[in-house]
């Protein structure tokens, strides 16, 4: 017999304690998940792990895009990761996990 994993959402914070482009880190089924909210209002939701340094540090990484697609810069030595996927653009061979965000009322949740 197996068990199967339920993924239930997870209360993380009010919408108003994100800034407008910028992250926030959330401990999330005991996962440091890095929260972002653009200008336009979009939630992105990834590890906040950066697997070129080792560090936990996306949450603290620089808001942007390239060709159009929403992006977050490290902190550390500054590569590019596609806020949808967790590809790293600039080496398209390593990407993080991403996760499920939503708003429900004035809460952003993230699926564990």
């Amino acid at each position: 017999m197996t068990a199967t994993a339920v993924s239930t959402w997870i209360d993380v914070c009010s919408l108003d304690r994100i800034t407008p482009e910028r992250g926030v880190c959330a401990l999330v089924g005991g996962v440091q998940v890095a929260i972002f909210r653009t200008f336009d209002g979009e939630l992105y939701a990834l590890s906040n792990h950066d697997p070129f340094s080792n560090a936990y540090v996306l949450s603290r990484g620089i808001l942007g895009s390239r060709g159009g697609v929403p992006t977050v810069a490290s902190p550390m030595y500054k590569q590019v990761f596609d806020l949808t996927t967790g590809r790293c653009l600039d080496d398209p061979d390593t990407s993080v996990p991403i996760f499920s965000i939503r708003l429900n009322g004035d809460r952003v949740e993230v699926m564990t």
